[in-house]
Formats: C-alpha cells, structure tokens, sequence
C-alpha cells in the first residue's frame, strides 16, 4: 500500500485541524453531554438543581445565606426560622432575572443566576439572583 504525497498533506492538515479545535478523545465534564439536554430552544428560563449535600437539602451558599437574612430582617424573624426550601441555577432569558416588572425594559440576553426558594411562617417566597447582583425578592415571578 502505498500513501501518497497528497494524502500525508490532507492528515496532516486534518491532525492539526483537530489539535486546534481542542479535540481531544477525553471529554471533561464541561465537553460532556447531556443526554437530557434538548437542542430546542425552551420559553422558559433553563435550570437545574444546585448539588445537594448528602442529606437531600438544598446547599447553603453566601447567596442563599444572602437571601435568608434579609427575609428574616423583612418579616422580623431569626434566621433560623427561614427555611431554605430549593437552590436552583437558571439561565434567565433577560436582565429581568424572571421578575420582569410591566413598563420597565431590560437588558436582552441570557443572564446566568439562581432561583432560591425559602419558606418562613408557612409562605415560600423566591429570590433570584443573576448578573452579578445579589438575591432580591420576587413577589411576581415571571420566569
């Protein structure tokens, strides 16, 4: 079998294509897929659940704790007293970050974030975050 000049040129080209592109056989968790994953577009902001601790309740982060001390300043309650229902990472589809208020415009693009779900005295209330600016309440969400 012989290989000609013009094949060693085209894997050649291919190899470094390759080498450029990251290819890599080895995916990270970052190139990994997502079998659950859909290519459509969704109306509704993308989210997922933040990793839970073994126990099953939702991860306290400086957000949520964030969150949770301010609920408990609005309502005049402890801390202790909020329960810290769910931690969500969302995707929101504007600068609204899912609490679009009627008449006000907002930045249009994705805005990476967090949905946190807190119970005190019987009531959820959601905060959300995203953009770089802290949890705020949601009385209304949109998202």
């Amino acid at each position: 079998m012989t290989i000609s000049v013009r094949h060693l040129i085209v894997l050649a080209t291919c190899a470094t294509l390759l080498t450029a592109c990251g290819g890599s056989s080895d995916p990270t968790p970052e190139d990994a897929v997502d079998p659950s994953a859909s290519s459509s577009p969704s109306s509704s902001p993308s989210s997922s659940p933040s990793s839970s601790p073994a126990d099953g309740s939702p991860p306290v982060t400086g957000a949520t704790r964030e969150a949770v001390a301010d609920l408990a300043q609005r309502l005049g309650l402890e801390p202790g007293d909020v329960e810290v229902v769910a931690v969500e990472d969302v995707t929101w589809r504007d600068g609204s970050r899912g609490c679009a208020e009627p008449g006000t415009m907002y930045t249009q693009a994705l805005v990476e974030g967090t949905r946190i779900t807190l119970r005190a005295d019987g009531t959820d209330h959601e905060y959300h975050s995203g953009g770089g600016q802290p949890p705020t309440p949601c009385e209304q969400p949109t998202e």
